[in-house]
C-alpha cells in the first residue's frame, strides 16, 4: 500500500519524539511505500522573531511577504527537511529530502485571498508523482517539505497539511495520516470526535467550534477523501508507535475523517 504521513512541526522540535517517529516510519515502510511530508512552522516563527518579524495568521495560514517566504524556504526546505532525513538515516532508514520545487514535482499558484492577501502563500495546482515513485523504487522514503514553485518562477509557502493531501492524491495513496500535537478534532463539549464526517466538519466550522490551524487540516482531509484516498486519520504524535499498525489494528485515539 501507499501511505502518506504528515509530521507536524512539534514532532520535529522534540528530539525524543522525532526519533520515535523515525522508527515508526521505518517499521511502516518495511511493508508499505511511505512518503513523509513535513511542516516546521514553530522553527520558522522562532527564526522570524529573532529577525524582528511578527508572525500573522489568518484562518490558520501564515501571512507571507517576500522576506518571510525566503526564510520559509531556508527553514522548511533546508534545516527541517535535512533534520528529518538525518533522523531517518539514524535508524537505518534511507531517505531522500526534496521540496515541491525539485523536479517540478509540485506546482503552486497563489492562494486566492478570502478578503485577505496572504502574500506568497500558495496552493498546489499540479503534481507529478514520478520522482516520489522513483525514490520508492530504490527503497528510500521521500521526505517532502511544503514549498513549491509557481509558474512565475517564485517559491510559495504551502500549508503542510494541504501539501500532504496533494501528495496523497497524486500518488493514489491508500491512506493519509496526520501526526499532530493535538489529540484529535474536538467537538463543542471539548471531547475528541472519534469519527467525523465531512458534513459535520462543515457544520462545526460554521459554528466556529473548529478554527485556527485545524481549518486547513480538515480542508486537506476533505480534498484527499474526495479525490480517491481511502482513509484519512488525525493521530496524536505522542502515540506514534501505533503508526505501523494503522491498517491492521483497532485504534482508539485520534479522529478518523469520513466522507459520510
Amino acid at each position: 500500500m501507499k501511505i502518506v504521513v504528515k509530521l507536524g512541526g512539534a514532532t520535529l522540535e522534540d528530539a525524543a519524539l522525532l526519533q520515535r517517529a523515525a522508527i515508526a516510519v521505518k517499521q511502516l515502510s518495511a511493508e508499505h511505500q511511505v512518503a513523509v511530508v513535513h511542516g516546521g512552522g514553530a522553527a520558522l516563527t522562532r527564526l522570524l522573531s529573532q529577525m524582528g518579524k511578527t508572525s500573522e495568521f489568518i484562518d490558520g495560514l501564515r501571512v507571507t511577504d517576500a522576506e518571510t517566504r525566503d526564510f520559509a524556504v531556508m527553514v522548511l526546505a533546508g534545516h527541517m527537511n535535512k533534520k528529518l532525513v538525518a533522523a531517518l538515516s539514524a535508524v537505518a532508514q534511507p531517505a531522500v529530502g526534496m521540496c515541491g520545487g525539485d523536479g517540478m514535482a509540485f506546482r503552486a499558484r497563489k492562494k486566492a485571498p478570502n478578503g485577505h492577501d496572504l502574500g506568497y502563500v500558495g496552493e498546489i495546482s499540479a503534481a507529478d508523482p514520478r520522482w516520489i515513485e522513483t525514490i520508492w523504487q530504490h527503497g528510500c522514503v521521500p521526505v517532502i517539505s511544503s514549498v513549491a514553485l509557481g509558474s512565475d518562477g517564485q517559491y510559495y509557502n504551502v500549508n503542510a497539511d494541504q501539501m500532504a493531501s496533494a501528495c496523497a492524491v497524486a500518488c493514489h495513496a491508500n491512506a493519509l495520516i496526520f501526526l499532530t500535537d493535538v489529540p484529535g478534532v474536538k467537538g463543542a463539549d471539548g471531547l475528541v470526535i472519534r469519527w467525523l464526517n465531512l458534513g459535520t466538519a462543515a457544520e462545526l466550522t460554521h459554528q466556529s467550534v473548529i478554527q485556527g490551524g485545524m481549518l486547513p487540516k480538515l480542508e486537506a482531509c476533505r480534498n484527499a477523501l474526495l479525490h480517491g484516498v481511502n482513509r484519512v486519520r488525525i493521530l496524536p504524535a505522542a502515540q506514534v508507535e501505533i503508526l505501523p499498525e494503522f491498517y491492521f489494528s483497532k485504534i482508539e485515539s485520534g479522529t478518523e475523517v469520513l466522507v459520510a
